[in-house]
């Protein structure tokens, strides 16, 4: 383990877990990569603490006319807006953006971003009340408009809220995928659905793309300390950009890249060469906390008793100047031959507990689009298995959701039957929630 301290920020390091022993003719090293960041401060995200990193935020608010239906709602959502700026730290930039098949700046106007301040705060809250419902949906145009204000302002780290209650139904979807490329990298987003009349694959679709939460707020009521909490978070978020470093030997390939905790998030296909055999996977801002990441390599066979660096992975964070800042926190993936059958077979527990993980968040989704199918035989298998791997890895919060969907007969073997009735409320947050994970014991 190694790490890195710099007044004001948070100290990184990183620790690998994995069994480093392979048997005659192995190639495949699987490692769990723990990031901890420590040290950093209380909400140190804004502009109130000198050497901080400063920060800016962008609300945006679905306004189309479904956000009437019931009026709560657009109540709600005025009040969730109002909590969140009200949980701004002095000195942050803000916008609030008003979101229908067009966006619309609700405050402070004029293309430009707010100082949070006592004034300011109440300016926005007063703007809010006049925030009405009517027209479509179109979701990339939120997106654009935020990224503009927020790319304008001169702070490190750049965060998204999204509130929405419906599909994105005035704008192709090519054409939000082609906003989120654009916008990937740019700022992070927390994206959030109220009601059930959302679509849950555009939602976690959104944060996925921007290295932020999705979850399901079914109860109007429950948006403003859903929004309080978001923003919490990101005032505590001090260094943005975060980047995996992966370093691999001549003749070893990255078969994946997948963070695992707190949530499922593949990282793979996200890979930009960095240089000569490394590349980086972005993890988006970072605050005080820890979150683990699931390494697969492979590697070119060798004798009993050599052993290789199979992969080094450290921490780099861009600059201005176009070159990247070395957080000094290294951690080393070991390959080992071995004729030790008992050593070459065993599979360390964190790899052990997020391969399982891992394929929770993938059965739970695949028993949900067969039931949605009429498949409800390939739905019981599924989410049969889905009741024992949460079971086996004391996944209690999951267990739980998955206990509304099916009745369980035996967690241990995975023996369930379908409910014949279950709440649309339910099982999309069942859909939602499926990637968040459990932490190893260690």
């Amino acid at each position: 383990m190694a790490n890195f301290a710099k007044p004001d920020v948070p100290r990184f390091s990183v620790d690998v877990y994995q069994n480093e022993y392979l048997p005659e003719g192995g190639s495949q090293v699987d490692a769990i990569v723990t990031v901890t960041a420590t040290g950093g401060g209380i909400l140190g995200g804004a502009d109130s603490a000198p050497g901080r990193p400063s920060a800016a935020v962008a609300v945006m608010v679905d306004c189309s006319g479904s956000m009437d239906y019931p009026p709560a709602k657009m109540r709600g959502a005025r009040e969730a807006t109002a909590a969140a700026i009200d949980t701004l730290r002095d000195g942050t930039r803000f916008v609030v953006i008003g979101g229908t098949h067009v966006a619309q700046e609700v405050y402070p106007g004029g293309g430009r971003l707010a100082v949070a301040d006592a004034t300011t705060r109440e300016q926005a809250k007063q703007a809010l009340r006049r925030l009405g419902a009517g027209g479509g949906t179109a979701i990339g145009t939120w997106l654009r408009l935020a990224d503009r204000l927020l790319s304008a302002a001169d702070v490190t780290i750049r965060h998204g809220i999204l509130l929405t209650d419906g599909r994105n139904e005035h704008e192709s979807p090519e054409d939000l995928r082609a906003t989120l490329d654009a916008c990937a990298g740019r700022f992070t987003c927390d994206a959030r659905g109220v009601g059930t009349d959302w679509d849950v694959k555009e939602v976690t679709g959104i944060a996925s793309a921007l290295l932020g939460t999705a979850d399901i707020v079914a109860d109007p009521a429950a948006l403003a300390a859903d929004f309080t909490r978001m923003m919490e978070t990101a005032m505590g978020k001090e260094v943005a950009d975060v980047a995996l470093r992966v370093w691999t030997p001549a003749g070893a390939t990255i078969r994946f890249v997948k963070q695992v905790a707190p949530a499922v998030e593949d990282l793979t296909h996200r890979r930009t060469e960095a240089a000569p055999r490394a590349g980086d996977y972005p993890t988006g801002s970072w605050g005080d906390e820890s979150r683990d990441y699931h390494l697969s390599v492979t590697v070119p066979p060798a004798g009993l008793g050599q052993e290789m660096l199979a992969a080094r992975v450290s921490l780099v964070v861009p600059q201005p100047d176009g070159t990247v800042q070395n957080l000094g926190a290294q951690g080393l993936v070991r390959a080992v031959w071995t004729d030790d059958v008992a050593a070459s077979t065993a599979m360390s527990p964190q790899v052990a507990h997020y391969t399982g993980q891992a394929e929770l968040a993938q059965v739970i989704r695949q028993g949900i689009d067969l039931r949605k199918a009429g498949d409800f035989d390939g739905a019981t298998a599924k989410l049969g298995r889905a009741v024992q791997l949460a079971n086996a890895s004391g996944n209690a919060d999951t267990a739980k959701l998955l206990a509304k969907v099916v009745d369980v007969v035996d967690a241990a073997t995975g023996t369930v039957r379908l409910k014949t009735r279950v709440t649309e409320a339910d099982e999309m947050t069942l859909e939602t929630r499926s990637t968040k994970t459990v932490r190893v014991k260690k």
